[in-house]
């Protein structure tokens, strides 16, 4: 009796080398991983959070910022510099809602850039110094 022949297995499975913290290589078995998808630049969404709140105290469901400030569990500090930002010109504002998408990488323009902006009271001078900040951060 003769043993049986074997042809041999075939295994297909997708396979792709990363980088490890320290970087080091890394094999992973399986489909590569997604993109990260992109994302609303933070400042976008602390001026949506701003004019939320600020409706919120205006149509009473809140009493007043400090309150806003509690419930939020930041301080009265943190809830002046986000409410801040509604002391800009509306156009700024606008500008700043509809900021292009983050694919990667860090927001070209924060909060904290917008703060001496928004300091300024005439809209005259906010336009520009936005239009210089854009500018420098977005070339």
């Amino acid at each position: 009796m003769t043993p049986p022949t074997h042809t041999g297995i075939t295994i297909r499975k997708q396979i792709n080398f990363t980088r490890g913290q320290r970087r080091e290589k890394r094999l992973r078995i399986g489909p590569k991983k997604p993109e990260a998808p992109s994302r609303i630049p933070r400042v976008c969404r602390l001026l949506a959070l701003a004019i939320h709140i600020d409706r919120l105290v205006h149509d009473g469901t809140v009493k007043d910022y400090a309150e806003a400030a509690r419930l939020s569990h930041v301080t009265r500090a943190r809830m002046a510099q986000v409410t801040n930002l509604l002391a800009l010109a509306p156009d700024i504002i606008e500008e700043l809602l509809y900021l292009p998408r983050i694919e990667h990488g860090d927001d070209p323009i924060t909060e904290r850039h917008m703060r001496p902006i928004a300091a300024v009271l005439d809209w005259k001078k906010q336009r520009v110094l936005w239009r210089e900040l854009r500018r420098e951060r977005t070339s």
